[in-house]
């Protein structure tokens, strides 16, 4: 799968970054690039807090509105030439999500078109994970995290407090698990991500939906089944 192009879609809580961390894990040839985790280090790091420029970016991202487009379109595009050119196939989760990220702004080229042009258009595929924005909604409210591995814990129904994996306490993302932050997200997602879908399709992309409201184990049987 190395000369193949993956993006998940769908609303806060779906399960894109889960599920691309899974494929991901079983096809070594596949290297997966979660563009929220990623700006959020950066955002977050105290050696940047004097930097006007991502202090602007981390008030809009602590606050559920997605970031300007031309600064997370050419750190989206970097990346994928960077996977490209060393040999992988690659899988976004969750970008791009402004019109102006997938169709490019200015003089510079969107993220699909430098995807087409690095992979051609058969070999990418957009993977959209559907659910409820109830369920979205009420997925992100219990969501908890487990800081070592940077990854949710499914099961929080069972009250966990510590991580089945590491040991260590979980905790809420304080910034974007806030309920108002989750709303508001939510908003942006309906507004200004979902309608890509159609446009990507109208370009002559795949663009195959996937049922998101089962046990992560059986949302990843459905997206193997659509790889076939």
């Amino acid at each position: 799968m190395k000369n193949q192009a993956i993006i998940f879609y769908g609303p806060p809580g779906a399960g894109k970054g889960t599920q691309a961390n899974i494929l991901a894990k079983q096809n070594p040839t596949l290297i997966q690039f979660d563009t929220g985790s990623y700006l959020e280090k950066i955002l977050h790091d105290p050696d940047n807090k004097n930097n006007k420029k991502l202090e602007a970016q981390k008030k809009l991202f602590d606050s559920g509105k997605l970031l300007d487009p031309p600064f997370v379109l050419k750190i989206i595009n970097e990346q994928a030439k960077r996977i490209y050119k060393a040999g992988f196939g690659i899988i976004f989760s969750g970008s791009p999500r402004t019109e102006g990220e997938a169709f490019g702004i200015d003089k510079q080229p969107g993220l699909m078109k430098t995807l087409i042009d690095l992979y051609n258009k058969e070999n990418i595929l957009v993977l959209s994970i559907k659910i409820p924005l109830e369920e979205s909604l009420r997925r992100n409210k219990v969501r908890l995290i487990s800081p070592l591995l940077n990854m949710p814990v499914m099961g929080t129904t069972h009250k966990l407090k510590t991580s089945p994996f590491t040991g260590e306490p979980l905790v809420k993302r304080k910034a974007l698990d806030n309920p108002e932050v989750i709303k508001e997200r939510l908003e942006e997602y309906t507004n200004r991500t979902k309608p890509i879908e159609k446009q990507i399709k109208a370009l002559g992309i795949k663009v195959k939906e996937i049922d998101g409201t089962d046990l992560p184990y059986k949302v990843f049987e459905r997206i193997l089944k659509a790889l076939k």
